[in-house]
């Protein structure tokens, strides 16, 4: 038997997480930054971690942004095979909330219609960017990942040799953050994306950051690749905000994927320190 959500279910749902994300820290995220306090060594990165804290006591309490760089609105649906939709579409639904979260939270707009020949503001933060799997069952699962410029922008691909092997991955990755600096807004977040196609580590990477921050790997050897690469980012003195010190990443998580024998795809994507995430089940 199949279950039927209200498209203006739908709709009011994801108004609510527009709100939720912009305005308060997820708990893992928090968490991190507190205990990130207790590692910093520098006076000046101690002092930065302790406004990001405040910042999101402040956020939180006055429902203000977190960033005044309210993101691009991404979202990851998992929607089970029994779930079908009444009175529309599910992408129409999803922007409808986008629409309505933006305007009602002041949540700034910031995406443009055309990436090149008309970059014209669209008024009301659509359209979202929507990654949907069906799975089995009758549960609809809809996450938010509001993605700020900054930290995009520090995102990279790299098409390596299967002979670079696993320095090759941590030295693409660790200088990748290292070059990023201060842009992303460090202590960061890394999702890595490992094998399929250039678009499907692109994917991954921009997945793995929906992890709880700090979890580790199911597999062993991943695992102990997520742990060296963060240990050579936070030795590389970036810092928080780029301004140097002992945190300049929170974690690392690796999603993974089957590839063709000749390639070995390897994709990077930052999450600030402000990593913003909320997820609603219907």
């Amino acid at each position: 038997m199949s279950k039927v959500i209200k498209f203006s279910d739908i709709s009011d749902a994801v108004k609510e997480l527009c709100l939720q994300a912009a305005f308060k820290l997820p708990d893992d995220t928090l968490k991190a930054l507190q205990e990130s306090l207790t590692i910093e060594k520098s006076p000046a990165g101690r002092s930065i971690l302790n406004q990001c804290l405040q910042n999101a006591s402040l956020a939180s309490s006055e429902s203000l942004p977190l960033c005044q760089d309210t993101g691009f609105a991404i979202f990851f649906v998992n929607m089970g095979s029994e779930v079908s939709v009444d009175g529309g579409i599910l992408t129409d639904a999803i922007n409808d909330g986008v629409r309505r979260g933006y305007k009602e939270g002041y949540l700034r707009n910031s995406i443009v219609k055309d990436p090149l020949f008309n970059r014209i503001n669209t008024g009301d933060n659509t359209p979202a960017l929507i990654h949907i799997d069906i799975v089995k069952g009758d549960m609809l699962s809809i996450t938010l990942l509001p993605k700020g410029g900054g930290s995009e922008n520090m995102s990279s691909l790299a098409m390596l040799k299967p002979s670079d092997g696993r320095e090759g991955i941590i030295d693409f990755i660790v200088s990748t953050v290292v070059k990023a600096g201060g842009n992303p807004c460090p202590p960061v977040v890394v999702g890595a994306g490992i094998g399929g196609t250039a678009d499907k580590a692109a994917l991954l990477a921009k997945k793995a950051l929906l992890r709880q921050i700090g979890s580790s790997h199911a597999d062993p050897q991943y695992a102990g690749l997520e742990k060296d690469i963060l240990a050579r980012i936070n030795d590389s003195g970036v810092g928080p905000q780029g301004l140097g010190g002992t945190v300049s990443a929170l974690a690392v998580h690796i999603e993974t994927f089957p590839c063709h024998i000749a390639s070995m795809p390897v994709a990077v994507n930052l999450n600030c320190h402000s990593a913003r995430k909320a997820t609603v089940n219907l």
